[in-house]
């Protein structure tokens, strides 16, 4: 077998190259969305204990989370789902609050960008509801 083959010999069709205007204009996006994300991680990182290895995990996450917007005369308002755990909600959460201090206008208008994530619904383990709501009997009445 042959160390080396040419690219038309393997493929029936024209061989399709990407002009290098379009490549260098994807390379800068590419580069401007990975800049974005680092310093996006930056800010998380006083937040979340893990960033080191888990802070570009979770900020995709925060890209994936369901949500909802609410448009006002004034604001348009991003409200994010609770994440995967508490401490990921809480990260979340604690980034929400440091990009609402920017005050960023969305583009083309004049509406101010909110985010928020609501605090995750706390669950006991046997019953739904707060853990201190639900605690065994001897344990709250033990001081009596």
């Amino acid at each position: 077998m042959a160390q080396r083959v040419e690219i038309r010999d393997l493929s029936e069709g024209a061989v399709v190259k990407l002009a290098s205007e379009r490549k260098h204009l994807t390379d800068i996006i590419k580069m401007v969305a990975y800049q974005t994300e680092s310093d996006l991680l930056a800010l998380l990182r006083p937040h979340y204990a893990r960033a080191e290895q888990e802070g570009r995990t979770l900020l995709h996450e925060i890209f994936a989370a369901a949500g909802d917007i609410r448009v006002s005369n004034t604001e348009l308002h991003l409200t994010l789902a609770p994440l995967s755990s508490p401490h990921r909600t809480d990260a979340a959460q604690a980034l929400c609050e440091l990009l609402d201090q920017t005050a960023t206008v969305f583009p083309g208008s004049r509406l101010r960008i909110r985010f928020s994530v609501p605090p995750p619904p706390r669950i006991g383990l046997a019953f739904p509801g707060s853990p201190t709501e639900h605690q065994a009997p001897s344990a709250r009445g033990s001081a009596a």
